[in-house]
């Protein structure tokens, strides 16, 4: 692909220098330093509403609440950050004119949108391995007791679900003319997986066991996640395919 590799660089460039690795690395770390903390002090906030005259018994709190809020916390308010985010990851190239100045270049429309996708989901995994090893000291530090395998593994597997979901992003972004429109296409999509993933057939076989397996994962309880990885890998595959052909056949 011609171009790929020059134009990756200007996308990494690009992204240092913007608010968008402050604002992905920052909520990142903040949820990451949050999750053992809040693991920490539930059973202290909810026992005081016993002064209420209401009783609540709650058990002590583990590494393995620290590892479930950072879990949820990934699936749930870092992936909409990302959804905002990626809404005009193309469509604010288009509005703006430069991907018109760029595509100009020796740099063909399918090196475009995987410099894109490439240079994001490159990001995304950076911040999420920063953000678990500050999870990881955090809940050695807080609970005396923080087993690696079983962050790992709930943080891969949803790094799997969110290089996917960043694959839809760039796939919404270039049908649309507005990263507003791109965003809120965005959510539509998570909306409706996640109806969807109620149904246990579509959990077991299809992507939408990524859904809630980095949850069970983070606690140490074992979830067969093999075709669910498997499905994703190959729909994030075709997600991108199905871009770089709609966006070829695009006006600029």
């Amino acid at each position: 692909m011609n171009g790929l590799s020059t134009f990756l660089g200007k996308e990494v460039a690009e992204f240092l220098r913007t608010w968008r690795v402050w604002v992905l690395v920052g909520i990142i770390v903040v949820m990451a330093v949050s999750s053992p903390v809040m693991a920490r002090l539930t059973p202290l906030l909810l026992s005081s509403l016993e002064t209420s005259g209401i009783t609540i018994t709650v058990p002590d709190p583990t590494w393995r609440d620290s590892y479930l809020q950072w879990a949820g916390n990934l699936g749930e308010l870092v992936l909409f950050a990302l959804i905002v985010m990626l809404g005009g990851v193309v469509a604010g190239e288009l509005k703006s004119g430069t991907a018109l100045l760029v595509l100009t270049k020796p740099l063909t429309r399918p090196a475009f949108l995987l410099a894109k996708f490439l240079a994001n989901a490159g990001f995304v995994i950076a911040a999420t391995v920063i953000g678990a090893v500050v999870t990881w000291v955090g809940t050695l530090w807080l609970f005396g007791e923080a087993p690696v395998r079983p962050l790992v593994t709930s943080t891969a597997a949803w790094l799997v679900w969110a290089v996917c979901f960043i694959a839809v992003m760039v796939l919404v972004s270039s049908l649309v003319a507005q990263p507003l429109a791109g965003a809120g296409l965005g959510f539509g999509v998570y909306v409706l997986v996640s109806l969807v993933g109620v149904w246990g057939p579509a959990r077991r076989w299809s992507p939408l066991g990524l859904l809630n397996g980095p949850t069970s994962l983070a606690t140490g309880e074992p979830v067969a996640l093999t075709w669910p990885i498997v499905t994703t890998v190959l729909l994030t595959a075709a997600l991108l395919a199905t871009a770089v052909v709609t966006f070829r056949r695009r006006e600029l």
